[in-house]
């Protein structure tokens, strides 16, 4: 099976994180699409981060009535901070019969080759990129990409959790499941009280 993987913190995902993967599971090869759930991303700022369980259970609530996706906490039982290319030894080994494509925007391209071990990861695994607004794809790593113009909102996690904390709607910016998950918790809004 062809899998993509889609790599994030999800910190709360969107309705921008599920245009981009219905987009490109119409528009390629891919098969199902896994939502990686990252506990702890070395290049994000961790205080606004959500609890990975509770970023987790809102990617499957968004996401439990497309069979196509999959919400994978598979970096949970790895080391921190999360390091792809560990991940995806990790899946090899676990699912060999798969073969997994890594999917990212053309912002995050544009830092591969500051990742751990950015040479293994070019070299055996092909990379689906949606173009970004202002981030150009200069792939002077050779590696094996697809270049796509999946549907782009201007929507980032950073502002939802703006509007959260000021007390302002987020209707029609995250599945309506998730606009009533997050508002009868207390998600985002306990970092606005430190």
């Amino acid at each position: 099976m062809k899998v993509g993987l889609y790599f994030g913190s999800f910190n709360p995902i969107h309705i921008g994180h599920l245009i981009i993967a219905n987009h490109i599971l119409n528009e390629s090869a891919i098969e199902k699409m896994w939502f990686i759930v990252s506990p702890l991303n070395p290049f994000k700022d961790t205080q606004s981060l959500m609890n990975e369980y509770d970023r987790l259970h809102l990617v499957n609530k968004a996401i439990e009535e497309d069979p196509r996706l999959k919400a994978s906490d598979i970096e949970f039982s790895l080391p921190k901070p999360s390091y792809t290319v560990h991940t995806l030894a990790y899946l090899k080994e676990k699912y060999p019969d798969h073969s997994f494509s890594i999917i990212m925007g053309s912002d995050g391209f544009q830092n591969i080759g500051k990742w751990k071990n950015a040479e293994v990861i070019i070299e055996n695994y092909p990379i689906i990129i949606y173009k970004r607004p202002g981030f150009e794809v200069d792939n002077k790593l050779n590696a094996r990409i697809t270049v796509m113009n999946a549907p782009l909102l201007e929507i980032s996690s950073t502002h939802i959790r703006e509007l959260i904390k000021k007390g302002k709607s987020i209707k029609y910016l995250v599945p309506s499941s998730i606009e009533k998950e997050i508002l009868s918790s207390s998600f985002f809004r306990k970092a606005h009280k430190k």
